[in-house]
């Protein structure tokens, strides 16, 4: 029950969090970088695979071990550190590889995923702590 009270809640803190800074900074950015380019409507099947499978990661690899310490700096700076090497290999792959990807978009993307992984870690974890202590 824990770590399933552990994924809703980091569920419900992700797609918060991801759905304010994705309507005001990420996608005007990216609109007016890549125009065109950009899928309108987005592919909900590709984007509900991503958040079912990165939140999956996020409660697997960061959220459960710190919620068995009872740590929630814990899963802060474990998945801020999960949020840098994931988003910064998918933003630097893509500049890498696609002519119009900007740093500044490399930059403004990767640091919200650490910052977003790292707070999805951390309210997950107080979350569950607090609802089956």
């Amino acid at each position: 029950m824990q770590i399933l009270t552990l994924y809703i809640a980091s569920a419900i803190a992700f797609l918060a969090l991801d759905s304010v800074m994705l309507t005001q900074v990420i996608q005007p950015l990216f609109q007016r970088h890549l125009g065109e380019m950009l899928r309108s409507p987005i592919d909900m099947g590709a984007a509900t695979l991503f958040y079912l499978m990165y939140i999956a990661g996020i409660v697997w690899f960061v959220g459960w071990p710190a919620l068995k310490e009872g740590s929630v700096s814990q899963a802060l700076v474990q998945g801020a550190l999960l949020g840098a090497f994931a988003y910064g290999t998918y933003e630097l792959t893509s500049k890498a590889v696609m002519r119009d990807w900007s740093w500044t978009m490399v930059a403004t993307d990767w640091a919200w995923g650490t910052v977003l992984t790292g707070l999805t870690a951390a309210i997950g974890v107080w979350v569950a702590r607090s609802l089956t202590a």
